[in-house]
C-alpha cells in the first residue's frame, strides 16, 4: 500500500491510537463521584424509559436498572481498559470487538438523540476499519509479542 509519510500498518495504527485516546476520554471528563453514586445510570433511565423501542426499555429495566452501581463501574472501567489497551496496542482485536459493541450499545440507545449520534457512529466506523485492517500491525505491544499475527 502506497502512502504519505507512513504505511497502511501505521496508518491503521494512528486510527486505533486515536480511538483509545476518544475512549481515554470518555473515561476522564466524568465526574466520578456523581458516575459512580448512579448519576450516570440514572440519566441513561431517563433515556431508556422514553425510549421508542421497547426492546431498549425491556432491556435496560431488565440488564442495568436493578443494578445502577455496577453497571456504573463496569461503564465506566470498560471506557478505561479500551483506551489503555487501544493506546498501547494490547489484545486489540478483543478491545475493538468490544469497543465496537459498546459504541454501538450507546448509538442505539441515544438513536434518537442527534448529537450523540456522530461521535457513536465515528467510533463504530473507526473500530471498524482498525479491525478490519489489522490495525495491531505497528506500534502495538501485541506486535512486539507476536499477538495475532
Amino acid at each position: 500500500m502506497q502512502t504519505m509519510w507512513l504505511s497502511g500498518a501505521e496508518w491503521f495504527a494512528v486510527l486505533r491510537i486515536g480511538l483509545g485516546l476518544w475512549w481515554l476520554e470518555s473515561w476522564r471528563h466524568k465526574d466520578k463521584k456523581t458516575w459512580f453514586d448512579g448519576g450516570g445510570v440514572e440519566w441513561a433511565a431517563g433515556i431508556a424509559d422514553n425510549h421508542r423501542w421497547s426492546f431498549v426499555r425491556s432491556g435496560f429495566a431488565v440488564v442495568v436498572k436493578p443494578r445502577p452501581r455496577l453497571m456504573a463501574y463496569v461503564v465506566a472501567y470498560a471506557e478505561l481498559a479500551l483506551g489503555l489497551g487501544l493506546i498501547v496496542g494490547f489484545l486489540t482485536p478483543v478491545a475493538l470487538v468490544c469497543g465496537l459493541a459498546l459504541s454501538l450499545i450507546y448509538l442505539v440507545l441515544m438513536i434518537h438523540d442527534v448529537s450523540e449520534q456522530g461521535q457513536n457512529l465515528m467510533m463504530s466506523l473507526i473500530a471498524l476499519v482498525a479491525l478490519l485492517g489489522r490495525g495491531w500491525q505497528a506500534w502495538s505491544l501485541d506486535d512486539a509479542l507476536g499477538l495475532f499475527s
